[in-house]
C-alpha cells in the first residue's frame, strides 16, 4: 500500500467516524482531495486508490493537471481557489466545478466562456462567513440575490454553497460557525431544491463541519503530505 493510498484510507475512516456519531451515511459526504502544489502524479496515485475529485488553487496549475491526465476522463477537476477575471476562461474551460463565486461579473464570465460543447459548469457561492479581510467571498445576506442572478445563466449549474471559516480550535466554536453556514444552505434549499452541495470543512474541522451537515470536506496534506512551499510561491 503506498502512503496516498494509505492516507485516503485513514481519512475515509476518519469521515466514516464523524457520519456516525452525528447519525449520517459516510456516502453522503463527498472527499475532496486538495492537490495544490503536488505533481500530476501523485493525482494519479490518488486516483489509482478510488479517488476521483480533486481540488486545485491555481489556475494555470490546475489546468497542466486537467491537460496531463486526460487518460483518466473519470477524474472531476473543483476549482476551490480566489479566480481572478483574467483567469476566468481558462476554468470555464477546463474545470468541472467552481467554489469561489463571490460576485455577478466572474459569474457571468463563466457562462459566456464556457464551451457550448461541455455540460454547464457545476457553481458554488462562496460566503465569508467568519467576516475576514484576507478571504474572499460574501456576506450571508447578499446570498440570496447572488443565487438569484446565477440560476439564470444557463452555462452554470448553481450546487450550493463554500465557505472557510476562520481558523478556531475550540469544536463547539466550530460547530457553532459550521452551523450558521448550514442554515443559509438550507434557506437556499427552499429556492432552489436542486442544490444539493456544501462544501465546508478541512482537515482541523471537518468533524465540526460534518455534524453541521457538510456535503463534501477538503483535505490536502493529511493525502499528500506537506505542501511544496517554494512551489507554492511560485503562483
Amino acid at each position: 500500500m503506498t502512503s496516498i493510498q494509505h492516507n485516503l484510507q485513514q481519512v475515509r475512516q476518519r469521515i466514516a467516524a464523524a457520519a456516525a456519531r452525528c447519525g449520517r451515511a459516510p456516502e453522503e459526504i463527498t472527499l475532496l482531495a486538495v492537490s495544490k502544489t503536488k505533481p500530476a502524479s501523485a493525482v494519479k496515485e490518488a486516483a489509482a486508490a478510488g479517488q476521483i475529485a480533486f481540488g486545485e488553487n491555481y489556475v494555470q496549475e490546475g489546468v497542466e493537471k486537467v491537460q496531463a491526465l486526460t487518460a483518466h476522463p473519470q477524474l472531476e477537476w473543483h476549482f476551490i481557489g480566489p479566480l481572478q477575471s483574467n483567469k476566468s476562461r481558462l476554468v470555464a474551460e477546463n474545470f468541472d466545478w467552481c467554489h469561489t463565486i463571490d460576485r455577478q461579473r466572474i459569474a457571468q464570465r463563466l457562462n459566456d466562456q464556457r464551451p457550448a460543447s461541455l455540460p454547464p459548469l457545476n457553481v458554488l457561492i462562496q460566503v465569508n462567513i467568519s467576516d475576514e479581510n484576507s478571504k474572499s467571498g460574501i456576506m450571508l445576506d447578499a446570498v440570496s440575490g447572488l443565487a438569484q442572478q446565477i440560476a439564470a445563466l444557463p452555462q452554470l449549474r448553481l450546487r450550493g454553497l463554500m465557505a472557510i471559516p476562520a481558523a478556531e480550535s475550540d469544536y463547539d466554536r466550530q460547530l457553532a460557525v459550521c452551523q450558521q453556514m448550514a442554515e443559509a444552505f438550507r434557506q437556499l434549499q427552499q429556492d432552489y431544491p436542486a442544490i444539493d452541495t456544501l462544501s465546508l470543512g478541512m482537515s482541523d474541522d471537518m468533524e465540526a463541519a460534518i455534524a453541521a451537515g457538510s456535503t463534501m470536506v477538503r483535505i490536502g496534506t493529511a493525502i499528500f503530505g506537506a505542501r511544496d512551499a517554494a512551489r507554492n510561491s511560485q503562483q
